[in-house]
């Protein structure tokens, strides 16, 4: 079993930036990683993946301001967000595929973007 716990959330003012971690407690060298968000009254969405081979996938709601990263070693993997916009406020949760074996989820951490 993984768990997953994010960091590096938190109040950001719009154009600002934003690098959210997610540290598991054991490997993730078999894991499909994806960070999801949702908004207040909204459903869960996908973000952005990282395959285990390091292949990665954006929604386009961030393409071109959000770039996703892992590191096997260290058992973490990265969101850098930038040019945030007041919609990127959410809960964002990690995920982990370990396929034909199960998924696990992070707790989740909050974004806001606001003036």
């Amino acid at each position: 079993q993984v768990q997953l716990v994010e960091s590096g959330g938190g109040l950001v003012q719009p154009g600002g930036s934003l690098r959210l971690s997610c540290a598991a407690s054991g490997s993730i060298f078999s894991c499909n990683m994806g960070w999801y968000r949702q908004a207040p009254g909204k459903q869960r969405e996908l973000v952005a993946t990282i395959t285990t081979g390091g292949s990665t996938w954006f929604a386009d709601f961030v393409k071109g301001r959000v770039t996703i990263s892992r590191d096997n070693a260290k058992n973490t993997v990265f969101l850098q967000m930038n040019s945030l916009k007041p919609e990127d406020t959410a809960v964002y949760y990690c995920h982990c595929i370990r396929v034909g074996i199960g998924d696990y989820w992070g707790q989740g951490i909050r974004v806001t973007v606001s003036s």
